[in-house]
């Protein structure tokens, strides 16, 4: 991206707590009007990252700019942006109204421009009529997009979201997700949202920074980040996926032949495959497979011996063993007629041909994602 579109750019932003590194050298642009998520676990940088494009943290090392302007050692205060933290601190003693013209009205702005302001901004969230109430008087949800109309009636260069919906229980977060999207391209606004729930990043962004201890592993679309991850991490960490290892046989114009481990040959489409991937033959490689792609067949590929079989009202998710035990997982469509493998039941996988995508390397651990616990309790 051009930095003279950039609303916000980083450039080899690097912050260490005494030997501790948070961040290294996180280099991007986030554009006007751009919705854009700082997904990762716990512990991986994304708050501190969205911390010194607030002011609250300086780096070690490098450059923030805001609008063209190096913002590093310009304090939060006097930087354009504002942020929405999972506490939404709103003024207990004052109704809605107050609550949102409190920062125009902090900047000594004419009383009619303030009232223009808050009317228009609460027209946005459609809290216009709860104008003369308390805080306490709304729900979770309500409030929350009290502290929306807030932070942006002040018209920031940027509004930064620090995991706000995670106090709202799931039907209300949800729901919070498309307003949320909503309100963002109203006020045409650069939205920068923080949080470690891959499907509220897939949902709402227009791009996404998956990051993991410190480092950004990959920056793109929901359907790039899903479809095209460049690392094991990024494969594993967005959605569901069975990471299959093996080695690669050869290499040409009809397909990459790779040998899993457990004796299976598997052919991924040419161009099917991470920008790092070595193509020679013996090189170290992972094929991925999404469970949604995943189906069965008399015909198949992979002999599977199903361990699990559970009903989730449009879809069955089957979990089973491969034969050198590798744990993988399918999601397979409630068809009428159609019935789904059952435990006990020996069956084979198979997917389309295009579906096979490969990355660089072996997995710590091979098979399905959303099986292995360790993992998946290390992401929250």
């Amino acid at each position: 991206m051009d930095n003279q579109e950039a609303v916000i750019a980083l450039h080899n932003v690097r912050k260490q707590y005494g030997s501790f590194v948070a961040v290294h050298e996180a280099n991007f642009s986030i554009g006007r009007g751009e919705f854009f998520a700082l997904l990762g676990p716990s512990g991986c940088g994304k708050t501190t990252t969205l911390k010194m494009i607030a002011g609250f943290e300086q780096p070690t090392d490098g450059q923030v700019f805001l609008e063209g302007v190096n913002v590093s050692e310009v304090p939060p205060h006097k930087r354009n942006v504002n942020t929405v933290f999972q506490q939404y601190a709103l003024f207990p003693h004052m109704t809605v109204f107050d609550n949102v013209a409190f920062g125009p009205r902090s900047k000594k702005i004419q009383e009619t421009e303030v009232v223009r302001r808050v009317t228009e901004m609460l027209d946005i969230v459609r809290l216009g009529e709860f104008a003369n109430r308390r805080p306490s008087q709304l729900s979770g949800g309500q409030q929350q997009r009290v502290a929306l109309a807030r932070a942006l009636v002040n018209y920031p260069s940027a509004l930064l979201l620090d995991e706000p919906l995670a106090a709202l229980d799931l039907k209300l977060r949800e729901a919070m997700q498309i307003e949320l999207k909503r309100i963002q391209r109203e006020v045409g606004i650069t939205f920068v949202f923080v949080t470690h729930d891959q499907g509220e990043a897939l949902t709402m962004s227009d791009r996404i920074a998956v990051m993991s201890e410190g480092h950004v592993e990959q920056i793109g679309s929901s359907a790039d980040i899903y479809s095209r991850p460049e690392s094991l991490f990024v494969a594993g960490f967005i959605g569901s996926a069975n990471l299959l290892p093996g080695t690669v046989v050869s290499s040409d114009g009809s397909g990459i032949r790779v040998d899993l481990v457990g004796g299976t040959q598997v052919v991924v489409p040419v161009g099917n495959s991470a920008s790092n991937v070595s193509l020679a033959a013996g090189a170290q490689v992972t094929v991925v497979l999404r469970p949604e792609h995943v189906h069965f067949d008399p015909q198949g590929q992979v002999s599977v011996s199903v361990t699990d079989s559970v009903y989730q009202g449009s879809s069955v998710r089957i979990v089973g063993r491969m034969e050198n035990g590798t744990e993988v997982s399918a999601i397979v469509g409630v068809e009428p007629g159609v019935r789904a493998p059952l435990p006990g039941e020996t069956t084979l996988m198979t997917w389309h041909p295009e579906i096979p995508y490969l990355l660089a390397g072996w997995p710590e651990m091979a098979g399905s994602t959303s099986t292995n616990v360790d993992s998946i309790e290390a992401s929250l």
